[in-house]
């Protein structure tokens, strides 16, 4: 399945960090030919007193509107492609997601702060909402501290390796047809990693010498299962690499994206965890949190 993005929208809220962002969106949009628009979304508080009503005058929200425009468009200067601003006011999760909708975009693209620890626990964060309620696939940048330098995350535009998880869910089956197809874009190399969790097989109570075969047995399967999800022909316009793990996912990933100097990795939005996905967080979550290159969230279609 050939994937081409004719829509993208990215989200900005201006900071440095954020902005690297833009430059993945500007460096997709032309890449694909595509339209971009170039959101930020002005999160005001409101009072609620015979009804919601922002704090700040229009006057001065129509000030912030114009100021963000404008050093929207010093972002994108004279770079040579089909663009629009957008700036609108409100909670940010629910108008990214309903800008998604109103532009048809077929691509959004944000930064995470990386937020940790218990204001994230209890709050979330709005990357993390969207993975869950936006319409479309979503690149996440991640912040450049993770790649443990002062280095900026965004080196230039481009992916040579491309990691997909397999978990064999119809979340990852849609991931698996857009890194191929990106594989093929940009001419990179494809690893298709599945990561076996040991302990899901001791629950079977079964001797030590017969859990290992039992892995060793899931092991095979899934490597065959793997490699019938390569198309026809793939191998002869891309190097395609296929590994099982063991270990937790998010951290069995993290170490296979470290040690293959992995720049772009795709995951379905939700996997087969229901259970740990309500109370901890997904797989795709987690991965966000701990790598240092961007990471492409493929929804259900």
């Amino acid at each position: 399945m050939k994937i081409h993005f004719r829509r993208i929208l990215c989200a900005t809220d201006l900071s440095e960090f954020s902005n690297q962002a833009v430059l993945q969106a500007i460096g997709m949009a032309r890449e694909f030919d595509a339209k971009l628009f170039i959101c930020h979304v002005i999160d005001l508080p409101m009072v609620s007193m015979h009804g919601a009503a922002f704090v700040y005058p229009d006057n001065q929200i129509e000030e912030m509107k114009a100021g963000a425009i404008a050093q929207i468009r010093g972002l994108v200067g004279n770079t040579k492609l089909s663009w629009e601003p957008v700036v609108e006011s409100g909670p940010v999760s629910t108008t990214l997601c309903r800008l998604v909708t109103d532009k048809h975009a077929d691509l959004a693209i944000v930064s995470t702060h990386g937020r940790t620890g218990i204001r994230r626990l209890f709050l979330g964060s709005v990357t993390e909402r969207l993975l869950r309620t936006i319409a479309c696939p979503l690149l996440v940048v991640t912040p450049p501290e993770k790649a443990g330098t002062g280095e900026p995350a965004f080196k230039g535009f481009g992916f040579k390796q491309i990691l997909v998880g397999c978990d064999f869910s119809d979340d990852s089956g849609n991931a698996v047809s857009y890194g191929f197809s990106l594989a093929q874009e940009f001419q990179a190399a494809i690893h298709l990693v599945h990561v076996v969790e040991p302990f899901v097989y001791r629950d079977t109570m079964l001797p030590e010498t017969m859990e290992t075969d039992t892995i060793n047995t899931v092991r095979e399967a899934s490597q065959k299962r793997m490699e019938a999800l390569v198309p026809d022909e793939a191998r002869n316009w891309c190097d395609v690499h296929i590994a099982c793990e063991s270990g937790k996912p998010f951290m069995a990933l993290k170490a296979y994206a470290d040690a293959h100097q992995i720049d772009l990795i795709v995951l379905g939005v939700r996997g087969h965890s229901l259970v740990e996905t309500m109370l901890l967080g997904s797989t795709t979550d987690r991965v966000i949190r701990g790598v240092a290159c961007p990471v492409l969230s493929v929804c259900p279609l």
